[in-house]
Formats: structure tokens, sequence, C-alpha cells
């Protein structure tokens, strides 16, 4: 008969102190009073959906279901604006949700499988009177004045890569990789996955250190479900900004799009090129593009819950303030 004792086989302890457990709990009240205050209400959408995010860097997780006895694939939320935007589309109201989100193979100090997410969409608000929203959000957290800094994605590659990414050639952007140690990646003639690894390694560590700061003028091939626009030099750009604290992004922005014939663009270019990678085609949601012609014009913003108090608290790891994280769940 074995002595062995089941309990003792593992460490059985969450992964974040009681003391974090506190302040996360806090920090959850205090976003929810900032919106009731405001009067932005609080809604709450499935986790789990037929369709699927379609895009190349944002790997859903997959579920069997039985539906009726039939079985089903769902797709866990890589984040709930799919069904927030449908939301949208018919109340024209503000609208915030806190939430579990999903993402296969994510993680690392900053990343873990299934993370919170604050997700909020303003009708009548351009990106800046949100950027001003964002500013008094992370005041109310922090207990003390937050301003927040301007950068441009050009200028931030011009100081930290040396190169203008909206003009520099396919050569150029791949010299300054070699350059850089960066050079052995496989990506090819990805124009824009060069950039985004110039970016993650030269540029993205610097960031938000004196203050918090917005990126803002992305390249289009970043837009997703922003609007484009041309800026002062005649440039295409994404009309969204990040924001990033500590060198960590914590925040995401959008002109929100509100066209159901390009959103169906870009969702089936997103699917060409997971064919041409190797990658799943995922469904479609269609329900999201018959709701976009009905959107209101506003901006949306999702914002990680566990960064932003990894930067109030000071926590080098993710799993330092998340109950458990998914080594452990």
């Amino acid at each position: 008969m074995s002595n062995s004792n089941p309990a003792n086989c593992c460490d059985y302890h969450p992964s974040m102190s009681l003391k974090m457990a506190h302040k996360r709990a806090q920090m959850l009240t205090q976003i929810r009073q900032f919106f009731a205050e405001r009067q932005v209400l609080e809604v709450q959408t499935p986790l789990m959906s037929k369709a699927g995010n379609t895009d190349v860097f944002v790997p859903s997780i997959s579920t069997n279901v039985t539906v009726q006895d039939k079985p089903q694939t769902h797709y866990l939320h890589t984040s709930p604006e799919f069904a927030m935007k449908r939301m949208l589309a018919s109340w024209k109201v503000a609208i915030y949700q806190i939430c579990p989100v999903f993402r296969d193979n994510e993680v690392g100090s900053r990343h873990n499988s299934e993370f919170t997410m604050l997700e909020w969409y303003r009708p009548g608000f351009d990106l800046e009177a949100l950027a001003a929203e964002l500013s008094d959000l992370l005041t109310t957290v922090y207990g003390q004045s937050q301003n927040l800094t301007y950068y441009s994605y050009s200028k931030a590659f011009i100081d930290y890569v040396g190169i203008h990414p909206l003009t520099a050639s396919l050569e150029t952007i791949k010299a300054a990789a070699e350059k850089n140690a960066l050079g052995g990646l496989d990506l090819g003639e990805d124009r824009q996955g060069w950039l985004d690894v110039l970016f993650s390694h030269l540029v993205e560590p610097n960031l938000g250190y004196q203050s918090p700061t917005l990126i803002t003028d992305y390249p289009p091939a970043t837009a997703a479900l922003a609007k484009v626009e041309t800026d002062e030099q005649g440039n295409e750009v994404a009309k969204r900004f990040e924001l990033y604290i500590n060198g960590i992004e914590i925040a995401n922005a959008y002109d929100e799009l509100a066209d159901g014939a390009a959103l169906q663009a870009r969702f089936e270019a997103d699917n060409e090129e997971r064919a041409r990678r190797g990658l799943p085609i995922m469904p479609i949601d269609e329900r999201l593009v018959a709701a976009c012609d009905h959107l209101p014009a506003c901006s949306g913003i999702a914002l990680g819950i566990d960064r932003l108090l990894m930067v109030v608290t000071g926590a080098k790891s993710i799993d330092e303030v998340i109950g458990f994280g998914i080594g452990r769940a």
C-alpha cells in the first residue's frame, strides 16, 4: 500500500499572494466605480462563439460542445469585442465589460493563456476624448495624476531603429533587423512582420518609463478593426493608439470601423493569409459584419487588467497578479 499523499504531490497554493489579491479586488472596485459615475453600462457577453478571431497573430482556443445533440466547434473569445459591438449597434450607448479572455500558446512573464480584459466603447468619442478618459482612469487606479505622452509610431522607429517604418524599403527594414541580430527569422517578404519584430525588440522596451505613453499613427497593416486616414506627410495610418507603461503594452484603442463590407474584406484577407501560412481557416462572424453598418461613430479600447496591476504594484510576472497561472491551473 502506497504511503504517498496526493495533497503533497505538488504545490497547491495560488500563484499570487493574499496581499496582492486584496490589491486586485480594490482595483476592480475602483474601475467599476469609475464607470458607474460616468454612467457607462456594464455588460456581459458569451465566452464562447461559433465564429472565431481571424487575426493571424491572435490564436484562438477551440472547444467541442454539443447543441441539441449535434457536435459543434466553438471558440473561446480572444476579446469581447465582437459581441460588444453587436450590442453597441443595437443600443448605441456607452458600455464596458471586465471578463476573462483566452489566447492559445501565450505563456511567459507577461502572458497567460487565460487573462482578464477591460474593454469599453464610447459613442461620440474620438481617440483624443478616449485618451483623456484613459488618463482619468489611470489617475483613479494610481491615486495620483497620470498625464499621457504622445509618441508617433514613425518617430519612435526613427529614434530607436534609425529608419522610417512607413517609407523604408523592405531591404532597408531587413538590413536594420540584421544589424541588430534579428535577421535570422524566417519572415520572408512580410514587411509588417519585420517591423513588428523591430518594434518589439528595439522600441517597446524603452516606452512609458517617464510617463504613460501612447503610440499613435500605426501602419495600415495593423489597423485590424480601426479606420485608416492620411497623415500630414501623406502616409496612410491606422486611427488607433496603444498605451505603454514601463516597457509593457497595457491597452489598445481604435477609432472603430463602421463599414460591414470593409470588415468582411479584412476578415477574408486574414483567412487568405492564414491559408498561406498553413493555419486553420476561422469562421467569420457574419452577425458582427451585419451589425457593423449600424455602429454609431465611436472609439473603443481594450486594456489588460493583469498587466495594469503589474505596473501599478511593480510585479515582475503575470503569475504574481492572477490566482493561478497556467502552470497551476
